[in-house]
């Protein structure tokens, strides 16, 4: 048969030209760049974190006005910050088992450590001892606080040892943040960890945010926040008080967990605020970490993220020299009930690194790595609480509102030097004994005390029983009172009657069968203020 020679010769050519186009884009970092940028990432979340620890949620929907001091000297705090410690027992969770370990071990491995937690992990924590393990343990079924920073604050890791590989960062955070988060909140950890891998070959801070918000679904609220404070910097560019407070007055009430209070330990608005100092920082260590900082509510994380951003753009060689100094006296101290130290966090994510770049077609050659380029992909869409608005809050002591049956008492909290006593809670320890609460809504948080004597009880909902609860919480010495014990959402409009039925049961290890109920928050469903508030200048 005689064959078409131009003819193949055009169509072999044209295939080398589709491939040519269609290859896989590389990157290239010497192995020293790569350990000096990691270990600038892990200074900059411990100088951030020191830098911003004396605020802490003392300004609350306000901007922090006061004189901040810091020396580098401080920077040894950093050895007790959540912000760190947890995030290495994830590290310790991969040396144990193995990079790609189910998300129970993590979980495990988080409820076992030795240190206090609070918020998402918390629930996490306490989760986990009650039988509900990943991605359920962080579901908004079984956490009220599925929207909390908790995942923001530690996905570091993750975006550190995944040097331009977002979907890296897309899965590995997938996993890890549904242990304690959901929707915005685990949203806030991919969005940071896709912040890293990108920043690791991009120094324009605006290209860096960019390229992070394609890692998560672009009509997420978390987007749209990131968005709004974009859009401010670009309408506002000299004065982040004025973008500062367009932006509290659109999106600064909308924390579920912390409903009808100013304190807000919401992923969305304070990884706004991470943006908010990236932005006007414009590259600068110093002014970064004082922007993030003075923009108030978890002002020790949003620094210690924000500066780990540009800790990781420049390297640990080129930060300001007294810190370094500051991060390498403490470079062998232990953080609190982990294995770790900075020096060996950052060899052992340097080690994951390379490992991650390897099993992904990465090579290594004459101490020049070449990464094949990852596209960013969103994750999943979901959300925790659609349309979920705060309506009221109403304590126990609420007669008119509050049905009791049995033995139920007041109890009273001693205050710190024991010298006066505050009606804090109703306490039943008694089998059968009832409290009893009818709202009109779509949703409710029944908040109470986790303690070293709390018992079980049968939450029932209009008459039909909904679940056995355990109030029972005494984990590295903690307690925590005032929290969601139970909650519900997206219930046909309508009234609705809540009713808690002691058991008289404990925990085995618990101390006592007292069950504490301390006010009920009452949803509604509807548009969020974020839905409809138009700036200014619009």
């Amino acid at each position: 048969m005689r064959r078409n020679t131009p003819q193949i010769v055009l169509v072999a050519i044209s295939i080398m030209i589709c491939t040519a186009l269609h290859a896989q884009k590389t990157v290239t970092i010497s192995t020293k760049a790569l350990r000096d940028k990691i270990a600038g990432g892990w200074a900059g979340k411990m100088i951030g974190v020191t830098y911003g620890a004396p605020s802490e949620f003392h300004f609350l929907q306000a901007v922090n006005n006061d004189s901040i001091k810091w020396s580098p000297a401080d920077i040894k705090g950093s050895v007790w910050q959540d912000d760190l410690y947890v995030q290495l027992t994830f590290l310790m969770a991969m040396d144990q088992y193995g990079i790609d370990a189910p998300a129970v071990k993590f979980q495990e491995m988080l409820a076992k450590a030795g240190y206090p937690l609070w918020c998402a992990n918390m629930q996490a924590r306490k989760n986990y001892f009650d039988g509900i393990y990943p991605p359920a343990s962080g579901s908004p079924e079984y956490s009220f606080r599925a929207d909390d920073i908790d995942f923001q604050i530690e996905a570091d890791y993750i975006g550190f040892m995944n040097p331009g590989m977002p979907g890296n960062v897309v899965k590995m955070a997938g996993k890890i943040g549904h242990i304690m988060n959901y929707g915005d909140g685990v949203y806030g950890g991919i969005f940071l960890g896709a912040l890293y891998s990108a920043a690791y070959f991009e120094n324009n801070i605006p290209q860096v945010i960019q390229k992070a918000l394609q890692a998560i679904p672009a009509n997420s609220d978390y987007a749209r926040i990131i968005k709004d404070v974009i859009k401010l910097h670009a309408h506002y560019p000299d004065s982040w008080q004025t973008a500062w407070k367009e932006l509290d007055n659109k999106w600064g009430d909308v924390d579920i967990s912390g409903a009808g209070h100013p304190f807000n330990i919401d992923a969305k608005i304070n990884g706004a605020y991470i943006v908010m100092g990236l932005l006007y920082g414009g590259g600068d260590v110093n002014k970064t970490m004082e922007i993030t900082t003075r923009c108030g509510q978890d002002s020790d994380c949003n620094p210690s993220s924000a500066l780990a951003v540009i800790g990781l753009i420049k390297g640990f060689s080129q930060m300001p020299a007294a810190m370094q100094e500051g991060v390498k006296q403490v470079g062998d101290s232990i953080f609190i009930n982990t294995t770790y130290s900075f020096n060996s966090a950052v060899e052992q994510t340097y080690q994951y690194a390379i490992k991650l770049i390897i099993a992904n077609g990465g090579k290594i050659v004459n101490d020049q790595i070449t990464i094949p380029q990852q596209a960013f992909v969103a994750a999943k869409a979901e959300d925790a609480f659609p349309k979920v608005v705060f309506d009221k809050s109403v304590t126990v002591f609420t007669k008119s509102d509050w049905i009791y049956t049995g033995h139920w008492e007041v109890y009273k909290q001693k205050s710190w030097d024991g010298k006066s006593e505050t009606p804090q809670a109703m306490v039943s320890s008694t089998a059968g004994d009832t409290a009893s609460y009818t709202f009109t809504g779509t949703g409710i948080s029944l908040m109470g005390n986790w303690v070293k004597d709390g018992g079980r009880a049968d939450v029932y909902l209009d008459g039909m029983f909904f679940r056995t609860i355990d109030t029972y919480y005494n984990y590295s010495n903690q307690e925590h009172r005032d929290v969601s014990i139970w909650h519900i959402f997206q219930l046909p409009f309508g009234i609705h009657t809540v009713r808690v039925v002691a058991k008289g049961e404990k925990n085995p290890t618990s101390a006592g069968t007292n069950v504490y109920i301390t006010r009920a928050i009452s949803f509604q469903t509807g548009p969020k203020k974020s839905d409809t508030w138009r700036f200014t200048f619009e």
